[in-house]
């Protein structure tokens, strides 16, 4: 997908008949993916098996949500930060309002959500969403294993126990001939981040400070996103991507985000393999939720958001991408 005369972002199509792991088609697949994700920190990844209609459906039914009142939508609470409901407001940007259902692969949590939203249910709500959360989850696990293959490692070498978060993001059209800031310029601190999204609006930093804007990507398109973590994990091979939402034209925007966020108590470390003496371990073990909690609670810290994971856990100086 060719988005800039000078720099193509890398679309990589899922196709079934390459998924069998050994193969030669598989092997190529994991290639691609570690690359793109260490010159990116993203890829555009064509997944034709979570169908489009669920998608559709999906931005349908949040069109719906988006039209609770707020007294509704001020009960999606969380103790944990980015789990809960945020209106417009001048911290983020005011063309922007964000749900989130916390463990939404499972169907109880989804409901639940439902239940505040609507208190006479929403069935079709519940089940759409559960299904879209459950089907991205195992897209993520899947780009998680060709990460692992594609360095040589053990499957278990990026295993843990998690919950995926999804946010279900609307951003208002800006006034007529504006661009205007739908969210702030920030890497991810989850694990990874898979979005879709029902019209552009998502640009990614390259190069240091050129901003490309993600364009025609296809109905069956995801973006996965390196978050701070993964960097940490591959010993600083995966790079985490700035990005951020800028909105112009006459249409509001409408994403939908699963983020992988690991169970209290899950170390971050790198791999034995990925350490030696050309490569000496860049950052100290750390508690993901700590480094959640630290990167996330105080809003003053998403100014060069990309630099908080060497302030928390580098062992050296940080080093420019």
């Amino acid at each position: 997908m060719a988005i800039d005369a000078e720099i193509e972002f890398p679309t990589i199509e899922l196709r079934s008949s390459d998924l069998k792991r050994g193969t030669e088609g598989w092997n190529r697949l994991c290639k691609r993916v570690r690359e793109a994700c260490e010159t990116f920190g993203c890829f555009d990844v064509v997944y034709k098996k979570i169908s489009t209609k669920i998608r559709e459906d999906a931005f349908e039914l949040q069109k719906e949500l988006v039209e609770v009142p707020v007294e509704r939508k001020q009960k999606n609470t969380s103790p944990l930060p980015c789990h809960g409901w945020v209106g417009p407001c001048e911290q983020v940007s005011m063309l922007y309002e964000g749900f989130g259902v916390a463990d939404a692969s499972n169907y109880d949590s989804v409901n639940n959500f439902a239940q505040l939203m609507w208190p006479n249910g929403q069935p079709r709500f519940t089940d759409t969403i559960h299904t879209l959360a459950t089907q991205m989850e195992e897209l993520n696990k899947l780009i998680w294993l060709m990460l692992t293959d594609s360095y040589g490692l053990q499957e278990d070498s990026l295993k843990m126990n998690y919950k995926t978060l999804v946010r279900m993001m609307k951003y208002l059209a800006p006034p007529p001939g504006e661009y205007e800031r739908g969210f702030f310029a920030h890497t991810d601190k989850p694990i990874s981040t898979l979005i879709c999204e029902d019209k552009s609006g998502l640009e990614i930093e390259v190069n240091n400070d050129q901003w490309i804007k993600l364009t025609n990507l296809s109905p069956s398109s995801f973006v996965f996103i390196v978050g701070d973590p993964l960097k940490a994990w591959s010993n600083g091979r995966l790079k985490p991507v700035n990005h951020r939402v800028m909105m112009s034209g006459d249409k509001d925007r409408y994403s939908i985000a699963a983020f992988i966020i690991p169970n209290e108590g899950t170390i971050i470390k790198a791999p034995k393999e990925l350490i030696d003496e050309k490569h000496p371990q860049l950052f100290k073990e750390f508690d993901f939720m700590d480094f959640f909690l630290y990167a996330i609670s105080d809003p003053a810290k998403h100014i060069d958001s990309g630099e908080l994971l060497h302030a928390y856990a580098s062992l050296s100086p940080p080093v420019s991408n």
